[in-house]
């Protein structure tokens, strides 16, 4: 395949690694938005409008019976409820709690009635008003949001209409034609707006119902007062007001267990609207694309419910599992601190012996000089294996061409970081391995403190302190930030509890008998330094933390390479827990890891990154829709948290403290990132997908360590 192709098919790949995400990221946001609306936190109107004149209002209307008919705005007409009737009707459900409760009384006592739901409450419990027909109650708009309608313009009022129809549609299957605008009780309460209110309702096909006697009846005269008061052949009929949603839905369900068969007993009997006006059904049946419409719309609002009782769980996890972990950090940490700086703390006998130092290279000529004058100021005594993986600009040429003591050359075919440092290792002649990457250097100091730990004879490998050299840039500071404190301060906690999961590719030491008895590098996985820490641990070796032996590498400058880069590492991760699953169930000594490493591994590094994206989805949410200040108030909360852990893991390796300072930029605008990265992971892990080794683009701008020292002074320290 010649080169163009091949960049042909890298920019046709391209765009999918950022458009799953962006897809997933999408759909949520529309999910929480849908949610959002349904339950009014979309442009909430609360006003309430204070009645003012009423002379537009025809006599006869304010007089009149408590429905109106304005389908023909010249000629409306106020009916009346007969005598013997009572229309009972329900505002503001239905409730999910509460109106099962008034069905089962209605049903109880053979009773009838409306019930005027808004459409937002439909939308989310569309199985109540399927009952409410199919018990033969009837159905009344009530707008979708309830807001004050004579406040709102007349897109707003169709926008309402037609909404809550379909939310209707959607649940019962049936459209309706009754019509009872919010926060109206009585006609002789109309004012002019209102007025117009219902005669642009009207001319939209849609009868208004208003009330004869409502909540505030029940408060001020009792229950029991108005059933004495009440007969069929001296009073007149009437619509009376009751909630099943908000307002006095608990005195509701107390009083229709007495209203109810009191009123029965007294001649009168509660009907619908319909029968009551000897009119046809409000009901129309919705059939074709229309309903499927609705049904469509209603079925969106149960996922978002869903959905969002699944992202507060998850937010309650992950809000667990971060504060906890911060805390289990915390705590660990200065455990380790004090057991490392301890007056009695050692590893065993003082190592001396000189030990190898592999450092595998493909194409690093703009880094691996830095690398190897680095290692010739090394104070221990050390051999320098550099392994040329295949290079096609003069690596190995550069490093033959420096004519070091004690350096030597292999030269392979390319086939990968893991098949390198195997070769190295065939060629080391001592029984501890250094190994290095080609774009680290390494302080004169950092190969004596890393392998003092091999003083005690079951400690199989040591990890190192990988630092970032070129912190300079916004990226690299935030980097610096991620190294001190999430890697290194995790790599005390996992010290202490003696489960390390990761050898860093930079800086790590391994003892080569360890390496043999697990078979040397896997070329299984993309993360080989886990994969490889992982089964040292599982062959019953101790892997400990050596925190002075410090390496200064060189991270991304480009957001594409950083992409790069975390993608082969969360991949490569997920393919080592995968490989080795069963460390869960290994016994003995060596099945520690699995018993304790492997869930922390898995809850810290995959699941609870996973899921952190929703402390952010939340506060974006709670900005948007409130509460705004404790919602802030929470996100400052989790930010001082991890302002104090990484203050203290800076201070642990004695790091400059200015660094801090963009640590609020990097929640908002770093960590996203890294969310995409791992979402891409997971997608990548559950197709079956395949990812490459991807090799980075290197500046060498890491020159060299802070504390080096000319070579000349060191070379009567390399092994001869």
């Amino acid at each position: 395949m010649t080169a163009r192709r091949r960049a042909i098919r890298r920019r046709r790949r391209l765009p999918m690694r950022y458009l799953l995400p962006s897809l997933f990221l999408a759909a949520l946001f529309a999910m929480l938005m849908m949610r959002g609306y349904v339950h009014n936190e979309i442009q909430p109107d609360h006003r309430i409008r204070i009645l003012d004149d009423r002379r537009q209002v025809p006599r006869e209307i304010h007089e009149g019976g408590p429905v109106i008919d304005a389908r023909q705005p010249d000629k409306p007409v106020s009916l009346r409820v007969p005598d013997d009737k009572i229309v009972i009707t329900f505002d503001d459900g239905p409730d999910p709690v509460w109106t099962p409760k008034v069905l089962d009384q209605l049903k109880k006592y053979d009773a009838h009635g409306v019930f005027f739901v808004t459409g937002a409450m439909t939308s989310r419990h569309p199985e109540l008003v399927e009952r409410m027909v199919e018990e033969g109650h009837e159905v009344g708009l009530h707008t979708f949001n309830h807001p004050d309608l004579s406040l709102q313009a007349q897109s707003r009022l169709d926008r309402e209409l037609s909404q809550n129809q379909m939310a209707l549609a959607g649940a019962a299957g049936v459209r309706t034609s009754f019509f009872r605008a919010p926060y109206s009780n009585f006609v002789r309460h109309l004012d002019n707006k209102n007025w117009n209110l219902v005669k642009s309702i009207g001319s939209r096909g849609y009868i208004t119902a208003f009330n004869d006697t409502d909540s505030h009846d029940w408060r001020r005269q009792g229950v029991d007062t108005i059933i004495r008061n009440a007969t069929p052949k001296a009073g007149k009929g009437a619509i009376v007001l009751m909630h099943d949603s908000g307002g006095d839905r608990s005195q509701t369900v107390a009083a229709l267990g007495r209203f109810l068969p009191a009123m029965q007993d007294k001649g009168y009997e509660f009907t619908t609207l319909s029968k009551a006006l000897n009119a046809p059904t409000a009901h129309t049946q919705v059939t074709g694309p229309e309903l499927w419409k609705a049904k469509a719309f209603v079925y969106a609002v149960g996922i978002s419910e869903n959905i969002t009782t699944v992202l507060v769980a998850g937010l309650s996890i992950v809000g667990v599992l971060v504060m906890g972990r911060f805390g289990l950090m915390l705590v660990l940490a200065f455990v380790h601190a004090r057991k490392v700086r301890g007056r009695n703390f050692s590893w065993g006998a003082p190592v001396t012996e000189p030990v190898t130092v592999l450092v595998p290279a493909y194409n690093e000529k703009a880094c691996i000089a830095n690398t190897v004058r680095s290692l010739m100021s090394s104070d221990h005594p050390i051999e320098v294996i550099v392994i040329d993986d295949g290079s096609v600009d003069g690596t190995a040429v550069i490093v033959e061409a420096m004519r070091l003591p004690n350096v030597r050359v292999v030269r392979q075919e390319n086939s990968g970081k893991p098949a390198a440092l195997n070769n190295g290792i065939g060629h080391a002649r001592y029984d501890i391995v250094v190994m290095m990457d080609g774009d680290t250097v390494f302080e004169p100091s950092t190969v004596r403190e890393l392998v003092q730990p091999f003083g005690d004879p079951v400690v199989g490998a040591v990890a190192g302190n990988a630092k970032v050299g070129n912190r300079d840039s916004l990226i690299g500071a935030w980097q610096h930030i991620e190294y001190v404190m999430g890697f290194n301060l995790d790599r005390r906690m996992y010290d202490v509890l003696r489960c390390m999961p990761t050898i860093p590719g930079a800086v790590g030491a391994f003892r080569r008998t360890a390496l043999e008895r697990v078979g040397g590098m896997s070329e299984d996985t993309l993360a080989e330094d886990t994969d490889i820490t992982m089964a040292i641990h599982r062959d019953g070796w101790k892997v400990v933390y050596a925190e002075n032996a410090r390496a200064w590498t060189e991270a991304p400058e480009t957001v594409q390479q950083l992409w790069s880069q975390r993608y082969r590492w969360s991949y490569g991760t997920m393919q080592a827990i995968w490989k080795h699953r069963r460390s869960l169930v290994d016994k003995g000594p060596s099945g520690r890891f699995g018993r304790v490493g492997m869930p922390l591994v898995s809850l810290f590094m995959v699941v609870t990154p996973l899921l952190a994206p929703l402390i952010d989805v939340f506060l974006l949410y709670g900005l948007v829709f409130g509460p705004t200040g404790k919602t802030i108030a929470a996100w400052l909360g989790v930010l001082l948290l991890q302002g104090v852990c990484a203050a203290y893991a800076f201070r642990l390796d004695k790091e400059k403290m200015t660094y801090l300072i963009s640590l609020p930029l990097q929640q908002l605008l770093y960590r996203q990132l890294m969310y995409a990265v791992l979402l891409q992971s997971w997608i990548t892990a559950l197709t079956g997908g395949r990812l490459r080794w991807q090799k980075l683009r290197r500046t060498g701008v890491v020159g060299a360590a802070p504390g080096a020292v000319p070579t000349q002074r060191r070379d009567r320290r390399r092994v001869a």
